[in-house]
């Protein structure tokens, strides 16, 4: 478990269609994530049993949880409860700061 880090020390992981992602930190109750999107990059409708809160660093998305939908940008945030499905529309370039409860070991290296 590194309790330090320097972003400059990770590097990305490219997901395709504009995204990518740098793994900061976890242990078994807690992972946080930065994801990078390019305008028009799009983080498909799905759910997952985690619960997750999201900080909007920067950029403009549209987020949807659930029924609703927000334009959300820079300096805002949002909470996604477990099995609710979201997704966001990356309006322009920008990078999510994702923090899961419990950690997401589908995105471990295998």
């Amino acid at each position: 478990m590194n309790t330090l880090v320097k972003d400059s020390d990770l590097d990305w992981e490219d997901l395709g269609g504009g995204i990518k992602r740098k793994i900061m930190a976890h242990d078994p109750n807690m992972m946080i994530v930065k994801v990078a999107f390019e305008k028009g990059g799009v983080g498909a409708v799905h759910k997952h049993p985690h619960t997750q809160a999201s900080f909007v660093h920067s950029g403009t998305f549209e987020i949807t949880i659930g029924d609703e939908m927000k334009v959300l940008k820079g300096g805002d945030v949002y909470f996604i409860p477990s099995d609710i499905l979201h997704g966001a529309v990356c309006l322009e370039d920008g990078v999510l700061v994702d923090v899961f409860n419990p950690l997401r070991e589908d995105f471990l290296p295998k």
